[in-house]
């Protein structure tokens, strides 16, 4: 495997970061994850958009441009024959001191990956997840905004030991105020009335790319599509509920915490846009 580091393809074991660097010691960074489909990178331009937005709130200065970016990104996505497949995008802070102060650092660091993944198995999109209510509750985004796609996922990640020790393959968080936020790596919509509900972004929710085509692509097929807020007991009564992310997907989900959502399969709209998704990512291939 090859990776693209700072203008250069080498291989994996040469791809190395300095000890040093604040994306190690701080989780002080941002990153992207982007599908590639038939080998064209899907919504390229919307998510190095939002990359440069993230490092711009942290006061990172962005050492490449979009134009360079998507080049090199192609780069890797050739060297590594991906057809089908993901890109992991990191921006770290760079080398500096073992102190906080961002400013010692020398100059950020760009990695690229280029590789398959395949987040859940192929037959829970026909059968649905299973999902918990995490305990561990969303990051105040007055603290730190989950708009921000930062390197330090810590809060993400104890919500998921939380699903493996539950043995289910993802968490739903709720945030400060006890209302639904987010999965531990996706967005979460549910059918209520008819109409397809997910929570806001001030909600506490990192404004995924996926969720706003499949928002988009919800109200292309005359479907009422809103944000609004969403509570444990909304997740609960829902008619169905599925989850959204750029490695996700669009993949139902058919119980949280035991309770089993509408009959128990993935319902009419949820497989109704999983099928408008496809379709949309084919043809933007």
């Amino acid at each position: 495997m090859k990776i693209w580091l700072n203008d250069k393809l080498v291989e994996r074991e040469q791809a190395g970061i300095d000890v040093f660097d604040h994306g190690l010691l701080y989780g002080d960074g941002v990153f992207e994850g982007i599908r590639v489909y038939g080998g064209r990178i899907f919504k390229c331009q919307r998510h190095l958009e939002r990359l440069e937005a993230g490092a711009r709130a942290i006061r990172l200065p962005m050492p490449y441009d979009r134009a360079q970016l998507t080049e090199a990104m192609k780069a890797a996505v050739s060297a590594n024959a991906i057809g089908d497949g993901y890109i992991r995008l990191v921006v770290t802070r760079g080398k500096g001191s073992l102190g906080l102060n961002p400013f010692t650092c020398e100059r950020p660091n760009v990695f690229i990956i280029a590789d398959t993944i395949q987040l859940y198995p192929a037959e829970l999109y026909e059968t649905g997840l299973r999902v918990i209510i995490a305990s561990t509750v969303r990051n105040n985004p007055n603290a730190l905004s989950p708009r921000i796609k930062s390197l330090n996922y810590l809060n993400n990640i104890l919500a998921k030991i939380e699903a493996i020790d539950a043995d289910v393959p993802e968490a739903i968080m709720l945030n400060t105020a006890g209302l639904v936020a987010e999965a531990t790596g996706d967005n979460v919509f549910i059918i209520r009335r008819g109409e397809v509900v997910t929570p806001p972004l001030n909600a506490g929710v990192l404004g995924g790319v996926t969720r706003e085509v499949v928002m988009d692509l919800g109200r292309e097929a005359g479907l009422c599509v809103s944000e609004a807020e969403v509570s444990r007991y909304d997740l609960y009564t829902c008619e169905e509920c599925f989850l959204t992310g750029t490695a996700a997907e669009v993949v139902p989900v058919t119980a949280v915490d035991n309770r089993t959502i509408g009959d128990g399969k993935p319902g009419r709209i949820t497989r109704q846009l999983m099928a408008a998704f496809k379709i949309k990512v084919r043809q933007e291939a």
